[in-house]
């Protein structure tokens, strides 16, 4: 009988309810309350028909006023406001990525950061065609750094990591004009044409969503990931714990959160330093603990196995345990609530970015030329925090479980080869893979990815899909904090594997690996795009043909609508769980859930009922399988 015991959705309520009890005695605000006084949310914000982009306005769009003062309808502002809401994610992600080109460029021998992936950075020079034969590999590093951040202003030609698509898409792409140029120029071509007195027709804002989605997807969100590889390591598998009992009341429990990898990984040397262990030890902790919050989590975890405190609306619940001694920060989801939070307990709020600079923060400016004074400074500061901690309201919920992590397209193509023991050639093959689902034993599979959302039950969405999927013989492969929801639970500890249908359970156990498997942060959801492309090649079909979804249940961010924009544009049907505020437009709700098709060979299916919407998954994958006889 297996011992195995998920982590459920009432547990962690009651874990969280527990320290909202302790926020309570010292007056601290959460994001609990916060909802309930925003709630009912604005009805022409929900459906995206109000516009605020020229000082006519604002207007808004009712039967009795069925156009704004310009004349435009609700088509074209519901139109517009999806437009500039992809441009902002796109420019996040995006920016992400430069800053990790930044990082590659100021790598040395004798520096911060180092190559610790020689073999992938001459890969991608290769594939670049840039000459690699003779070069000290910091040339090579700065060379493709270099080459690499060009893509962000080019003035012609586009993004180079779109001929890794199959020769299908890339005509697609082209055909339909959909084929990003400069990054930066996709995103400031997007607010050109949402500006006033420009583009009003939702055809042409739809595909300039697609542009610029795929401008992040195969740009700059690609060139994070992959240069991440190049300067931290390619993850393979790993194991970690997750959920908040990671942090150890008797050390110092440092906390990373947001998005790039820069400022963590730096942070993760430092609380190693025997130096550093030793001044915690004289200030009277017996170690340091770094556990992560949302995405910069899932980087440290896959390359170091640093443990997974929570995902994004966990972030509050950290400070709240009364034991977290430092929350340091870099960009994008972070809750400007945290500074008023740290100051009603001893925490320090460390914030280290000019992009995401917050009110009641210690504001240490982090650069990669700096990097290691910056993070020694933090590490300090935490530990020499520890003395102010307030016995009375530490409390660290005991839960968490074990995870398997680590999953990139490189270790999948490892792993999943034990299935059928064929041999895997220098450039690795998906037929391991590809024979499983062909053979039904795995049916197909769902990319689940994306944030929390209060407007479903924290994480409930996630897990409960997850569950029904695996039932299913569907794998998961999960990023983000739908990868941490699936971690909390224990859907990554390898023994899940026993609520798996009899196909997948068999998988797992030749494979030795978890129903879920975990890809990364939010920028290596490129990982799924290399890892479809890679399937479809190696299956000789179209993307859109193969037997693979993707599901964002809970999404919140722009980031999330410029990711479900280039998933679908790479021929990916996306299931959604909330709306992106179209409702108010019959055609834009038509082009995002059908008429993208002709372009790209996918769309949106939006369905808020979480049953529902697992059952349309389940059926979409079955109607693939059909269409190709399998």
């Amino acid at each position: 009988m297996s011992e195995f015991k998920m982590t459920t959705l009432e547990e962690m309520e009651a874990a969280t309810a527990r320290l909202l009890e302790t926020g309570e005695k010292v007056g601290a605000d959460a994001w609990q309350l916060r909802v309930k006084r925003q709630t009912p949310h604005c009805k022409f914000g929900e459906q995206g028909i109000c516009c605020r982009i020229c000082s006519m306005g604002p207007c808004r769009i009712t039967p009795k006023a069925p156009r704004g003062i310009c004349g435009c309808d609700a088509h074209g502002i519901v139109g517009r406001n999806y437009l500039k809401f992809t441009a902002g994610g796109a420019a996040t992600h995006s920016d992400h990525g430069r800053e990790i080109c930044h990082t590659l460029y100021v790598s040395s021998a004798d520096g911060c950061y180092k190559v610790k992936d020689p073999e992938k950075l001459i890969r991608i020079a290769k594939e670049w065609g840039i000459e690699t034969e003779g070069k000290d590999i910091y040339d090579l590093a700065h060379e493709v750094a270099e080459t690499g951040l060009m893509e962000y202003g080019k003035p012609f030609g586009t993004q180079r990591f779109l001929k890794r698509a199959p020769e299908s898409q890339q005509k697609l792409w082209e055909e339909n004009e959909l084929a990003p140029h400069a990054i930066d120029r996709e995103i400031s071509r997007s607010l050109h044409m949402t500006h006033m007195g420009c583009s009003s027709l939702p055809e042409a804002l739809v595909k300039q969503s697609l542009r610029a989605g795929l401008s992040d997807g195969w740009g700059g969100s690609m060139m994070g990931t992959e240069f991440s590889d190049v300067l931290f390591g390619t993850p393979k598998p790993v194991d970690t714990e997750a959920n908040l009992g990671v942090m150890v009341a008797e050390n110092v429990n440092i906390v990373v959160h947001g998005h790039d990898p820069s400022l963590s990984e730096m942070i993760c040397e430092y609380a190693d330093d025997p130096e550093m262990i030793a001044y915690a030890k004289e200030m009277g902790a017996k170690g340091i603990t770094v556990s992560g919050v949302c995405c910069t989590s899932n980087e440290v975890a896959m390359r170091r196995g640093i443990p997974m405190a929570g995902n994004f609306l966990q972030q509050e619940n950290v400070v709240l345990t009364g034991a977290c001694e430092a929350i340091v920060v870099d960009v994008q989801c972070i809750f400007p609530a945290l500074g008023p939070l740290s100051k009603c307990f001893h925490t320090k709020f460390v914030t280290t970015s000019p992009i995401a600079q917050m009110p009641d923060s210690e504001f240490v400016r982090f650069s990669a030329e700096t990097a290691a004074e910056n993070a020694k400074a933090i590490v300090k500061m935490a530990i020499e925090n520890f003395k102010n901690r307030k016995p009375e309201l530490v409390h660290i919920p005991d839960m968490k479980q074990k995870a398997t992590v680590g999953y990139s397209v490189e270790a999948i193509v490892k792993v999943l080869d034990g299935v059928t023991n064929s041999q895997v050639d220098e450039t690795g093959t998906t037929k391991p893979l590809l024979d499983c689902i062909t053979s039904g034993v795995i049916r197909g599979a769902v990319a689940m990815v994306g944030c929390n959302n209060p407007k479903i039950r924290p994480d409930y969405a996630h897990i409960e899909l997850m569950k029904k999927c695996i039932e299913n013989d569907i794998i998961i492969i999960a990023s983000g904090c739908s990868a941490q929801a699936a971690a909390k639970a224990g859907l990554m500890d390898k023994a899940a594997k026993d609520l798996c249908g009899a196909g997948l359970k068999r998988v797992c156990e030749l494979a030795d690996i978890p129903p879920v498997l975990h890809m990364g942060s939010c920028v290596d959801i490129s990982r799924m795009m290399v890892l479809a492309a890679t399937l479809a090649k190696d299956a000789g079909l179209h993307i859109s043909q193969l037997p693979v979804v993707g599901c964002a249940p809970e999404w919140m961010s722009e980031k999330a609508v410029s990711i479900g924009n280039y998933v679908i544009a790479t021929g990916i049907d996306t299931f959604l769980g909330v709306d992106p505020y179209v409702a108010g437009s019959d055609q834009m709700a038509q082009l995002l859930t059908e008429g993208t098709r002709q372009w790209c060979e996918a769309a949106f299916t939006v369905e808020t009922d979480i049953e529902k919407l697992v059952d349309l998954m389940i059926a979409r994958i079955e109607e693939k399988r059909a269409a190709l006889g399998i």
